[in-house]
């Protein structure tokens, strides 16, 4: 079965709290692939694709330190299957020539990826069944990796100000504030 490259376009707030979707698209066509995710894992993704550092290694940041220490490295991510509204994904992994599969939630699978820096696939069949196409004229900002916040929030505030809370949402661990935050520092340099 030939497979389909996919590129993380971007991540928005879900329809119900606490959720996010996850929009995949594939690398050779115009079809995207929404997957709803949990907040811990679309901040997981949004921290490692928007650079920031935490004070502390994160769940899957820990994972890559371990995978490293034991020369075990993540070469591609598959999402071979979907049943019932649920994907389901697996690291291609190596190690000293051998390679290995380990099924994966594809949340976790994603996060892992972007700190690999590994391609994520998945099937014609995925792509069929759960693909859309977005039309040139629907709102959709394939520069957004973090989830969505009103542009007013924090417009009024001095850039001294939204340093003072990109410091503050760190050290709370809150990295989607510290990604919005450090979005609206860059829009004013």
């Amino acid at each position: 079965m030939s497979l389909v490259k996919l590129n993380i376009l971007g991540l928005s707030s879900g329809q119900s709290s606490g959720s996010y979707t996850l929009i995949l698209g594939e690398e050779n066509g115009k079809r995207k692939l929404p997957i709803v995710i949990g907040s811990f894992e679309a901040q997981a993704i949004a921290i490692e694709i928007e650079k920031i550092i935490p004070f502390r290694p994160m769940t899957h940041d820990l994972f890559v330190n371990f995978a490293q220490t034991f020369n075990i490295d993540i070469t591609e991510v598959q999402i071979y299957d979907l049943v019932e509204g649920v994907f389901h994904a697996k690291l291609v992994c190596e190690r000293e020539g051998d390679a290995y599969e380990i099924d994966a939630r594809t949340s976790d699978s994603i996060a892992l990826a972007v700190r690999f820096k590994c391609p994520i696939y998945t099937n014609e069949a995925i792509m069929q069944e759960a693909g859309v196409t977005f039309e040139e004229d629907e709102v959709f900002d394939q520069n957004q990796t973090t989830p969505s916040t009103p542009q007013s929030e924090y417009s009024a505030l001095s850039t001294e100000e939204l340093e003072a809370k990109l410091d503050e949402a760190i050290r709370e661990e809150d990295y989607s504030r510290a990604a919005r935050l450090r979005d609206e520092i860059n829009k004013r340099k």
